[in-house]
């Protein structure tokens, strides 16, 4: 029997999930804030990249990149904030783009590998959901830094990466999240329901609803009752089949 397609053990493989999702939380949360920083130092906006305020990785609170973005403004480096506001999405962009390509061409044989490929992506579209669909209009923050760097109104950047985003997220729903339990041959339909909702409330609510209902100040926190709709119409619409091949 081909050993990537043994079956695994449903307690085995949510515990190892939780884990490797929290480790990638972390490295998600690193990475968006030195993406800030490195981009600054480049642009010489920042004398140490390494000079950002390390905040709690699993509740993804105290964080700053530390970078003075009203010294920019006010010397009129407004292309240059905007840049180093708004480089972290485009990184995630890129990372999720990766992990895509490595799990659905099956470039990546070890289905641990492919496991964590996931969970990293996961991770990586949390924070877009979160900057995306919630927190393109607010006047601070990443995307309220690109806004006014750039001149733009905030329905330029709303409507064209939402429609890439939704893109993604449905290929996530409907091609990725399969492949991966195809990979680990898991037989129980309550587990396949546990990935979904797990996946759907950590994209939807923990790492973005929750987090600008709680976080945001003034009424950008209402966006984060979009949260709510999102995570029951994904469940719902993406629910197992009994038509599904795979489920």
């Amino acid at each position: 029997m081909n050993p990537q397609k043994t079956a695994v053990s449903p307690w085995l493989y949510l515990f190892a999930s939780l884990g490797t999702f929290l480790a990638a939380q972390s490295l998600v949360v690193v990475s968006h804030e030195l993406t800030h920083s490195t981009m600054a130092w480049l642009l010489g906006a920042m004398k140490n990249p390494l000079a950002i305020v390390w905040g709690n990785p699993i509740m993804m609170t105290g964080w700053d990149e530390g970078v003075e973005y009203h010294l920019l403004f006010e010397h009129g480096q407004l292309l240059k904030a905007a840049v180093i506001g708004s480089c972290p999405l485009f990184m995630h962009a890129l990372v999720i783009t990766a992990c895509f390509f490595a799990i659905s061409t099956s470039k990546v044989r070890n289905r641990w590998i492919a496991n964590a490929l996931f969970w990293y992506a996961v991770a990586n579209l949390m924070e877009l959901v979160a900057y995306i669909f919630m927190r393109s209009f607010a006047a601070h923050g990443d995307v309220g830094i690109f806004n006014r760097g750039t001149g733009l109104s905030p329905w330029w950047f709303f409507l064209i990466a939402s429609v890439l985003l939704s893109a993604a997220l449905v290929m996530l729903f409907r091609t990725i999240l399969p492949r991966i339990l195809s990979l680990f041959a898991l037989p129980c339909s309550p587990l396949h329901w546990g990935m979904l909702i797990a996946t759907a409330f950590i994209l939807f609510l923990w790492g973005s609803g929750l987090r600008v209902m709680a976080y945001v100040s003034g009424p950008q926190w209402l966006f984060g009752l979009l949260g709510i709709p999102a995570f029951f119409g994904f469940v719902w619409f993406f629910r197992p089949r009994p038509s599904s091949k795979l489920f």
